[in-house]
C-alpha cells in the first residue's frame, strides 16, 4: 500500500538468521521455528499459515524452502569464505532465534521447564506441549527447537522491556561513579524486604506487551525524603524488576504452563541474590544458575546434527551448574511486598 514499487521487487521473506544463512551458503531457507516467531506457522494444521498470507494479499512464493532446525542447511560458499575467513564448504547445521537458542543452551526442552534472561529486557520462555492459548495478546508462541508434530514443544515467550535497563539507569544516575553492580547489590542488601514501603514499577522502556501494549512508564511510589536513601532505591529497583517477572510468570500459568524448573545463565540480574531469591520465593520454584552462553549452546546444537552428540540430552546434560536459589521458607514479607506492588501496577494498568 505504501511502497508498491519496492514490494514488487521482493523475492523472499527472511528472518535475520535466514538472511545470515543465505549470505553464508547462497541458499534461501527457513525453519518452522523461525516462521512461528513471525506468526506465520499454523500449529493446528501443521503447515505454513497460508490463510494469513491470503488475508494480507501476499503470495506464499516469498517463503523460502523450509529445512529442519537440526540439519545440513547448506555449506559456506567460496564468496562467503573469502569475505569472512571461514574455510569453504563448512556445513551450516543449526539455526534458531535468540530465546529458543537460549533455552536450548540451558537444557530446557520439556514441558514445565523455563529459561529466563535478565538483560536490558527480561524474558521468561516456558516450554509446554499445548497449542492452546488464552493470552495471545500478551505472549508469543514459538515452535521450540525440538518441536515435532508427534511431540509438539511450544515455547511461550513473555518479554519485559523494562528490566535490566532500569538497574542500568540506577547505576548511571543514582549509584556512585565508582560503584560496580556488585557494590550496588551489596548496598541494596542492607535494606529489608519491601524497601521500607518504597516501590518502583520498571516499565520505562516503552510499551509492554504483557500489559496489553500499554506504555505506563516507570513509576515510584511512597518515596519519603526523610526515610529513604540510595540503598532503598537500589533495592526497590531490584524488587520491582523481580515482581514484574513474577507477574509475567502468573500470566504464563494462566495460559496453561505447568512450572517445574527455572534455569538462567550466570550473568546479568540473576547474579543478584535479592532479585533471584525474590522470584524463587514468590513462584515457589528453584532457580538453577548455569554457566553457559548462547554461543556455546549453538555450537553443541551443531554437534547434534553432525552426530557428535546422539541426542539433545547428551549435548546439554553436562552443563556446569553454578548454584541454585531455593524458595525461602519465610515468604510472608515477600508476598506482602508483591501484593502492594501489584496494586500499584493495576491502578495504572486498569
Amino acid at each position: 500500500e505504501n511502497e508498491p514499487e519496492i514490494f514488487e521487487k521482493v523475492d523472499k521473506l527472511l528472518l535475520p538468521g535466514d538472511f545470515i544463512a543465505l549470505k553464508l551458503t547462497g541458499e534461501a531457507t527457513t525453519t518452522i521455528s523461525g516462521l512461528s516467531e513471525g506468526i506465520m506457522w499454523d500449529f493446528k494444521q501443521n503447515k505454513l499459515a497460508d490463510w494469513l498470507f491470503d488475508y494480507m494479499g501476499i503470495s506464499t512464493d516469498v517463503i523460502p524452502t523450509i529445512v529442519p532446525t537440526f540439519s545440513n542447511q547448506g555449506t559456506v560458499s567460496k564468496k562467503a569464505a573469502e569475505e569472512i575467513g571461514l574455510p569453504e564448504g563448512i556445513p551450516v547445521l543449526y539455526r534458531a532465534g535468540d530465546q529458543p537458542n537460549n533455552a536450548l543452551s540451558l537444557n530446557a526442552f520439556h514441558p514445565g521447564e523455563i529459561a529466563a534472561t535478565g538483560g536490558t529486557s527480561g524474558v521468561v520462555y516456558a516450554i509446554t506441549d499445548s497449542t492452546n492459548t488464552k493470552e495471545s495478546s500478551r505472549i508469543n508462541n514459538f515452535a521450540h527447537v525440538n518441536y515435532t508434530t508427534e511431540a509438539p514443544r511450544i515455547g511461550k515467550l513473555l518479554c519485559i522491556n523494562g528490566a535490566g535497563i532500569q538497574y542500568s539507569w540506577m547505576k548511571q544516575n543514582v549509584a556512585a561513579s565508582t560503584d560496580s553492580y556488585n557494590d550496588m547489590n551489596n548496598l541494596a542488601e542492607s535494606i529489608p524486604v519491601g524497601s521500607d514501603g518504597l516501590r518502583i514499577l520498571p516499565f520505562g522502556n516503552g510499551a509492554e506487551r504483557m500489559l496489553n501494549s500499554q506504555n505506563t512508564g516507570a513509576s515510584t511510589f511512597n518515596l519519603n525524603f526523610n526515610k529513604h536513601n540510595k540503598a532503598h532505591l537500589l533495592r526497590a529497583s531490584l524488587e520491582g524488576i523481580a515482581f514484574s517477572f513474577v507477574y509475567g510468570i502468573d500470566i504464563l500459568k494462566n495460559d496453561g504452563v505447568d512450572l517445574s524448573a527455572i534455569r538462567a545463565g550466570n550473568d546479568n540480574l540473576f547474579r543478584s541474590e535479592i532479585f533471584s531469591n525474590t522470584i524463587a520465593t514468590l513462584v515457589g520454584t528453584d532457580i538453577n544458575i548455569i554457566d553457559t552462553t548462547g554461543a556455546v549452546g549453538a555450537a553443541r546444537a551443531a554437534g547434534v546434527s553432525t552426530g557428535d552428540f546422539k541426542t539433545l540430552n547428551d549435548a546439554f546434560s553436562d552443563n556446569e551448574h553454578v548454584m541454585t536459589y531455593h524458595p525461602l521458607k519465610d515468604k510472608k514479607m515477600y508476598e506482602d511486598a508483591y501484593q502492594d506492588w501489584k496494586q500499584d501496577l493495576e491502578k495504572l494498568y486498569k
